[in-house]
């Protein structure tokens, strides 16, 4: 799904003489319930690219299940604790997310 990106702080900022604006974004249970890894990213001020979108392509199931073993590094037995879910559904989840992820990152060889 794509979503028109509003660019009204960054309007702002540039109005005042901000030469670089950075977008950020994070990904994790939160500071209080684990790790959070955060990136940041500069583009062009007129760049634009409609198949250019946020991690929310994965379910909120994959999502949480590739951030829990791959980023958060948790056992699957942990995983199907913390998500009160079978071991045998932590696994098809992680491998339908990674599977997903190498999908949606082949979408952009070549252009990041």
């Amino acid at each position: 799904m794509y979503r028109r990106c509003g660019f009204r702080y960054e309007k702002k900022l540039r109005a005042v003489g901000a030469a670089r604006v950075a977008g950020i974004d994070e990904a994790g249970r939160g500071a209080l319930a684990g790790p959070v890894v955060a990136a940041a990213v500069i583009l062009p001020e007129k760049f634009r690219h409609r198949r250019l979108n946020d991690s929310k392509q994965l379910s909120p199931d994959l999502r949480e299940t590739v951030i829990l073993r791959d980023l958060e590094e948790l056992e699957y037995k942990e995983i199907a604790q913390v998500l009160n879910v079978p071991e045998g559904t932590v696994k098809s989840r992680l491998n339908r997310g990674r599977a997903e992820l190498g999908r949606i990152l082949h979408k952009f060889k070549g252009i990041l």
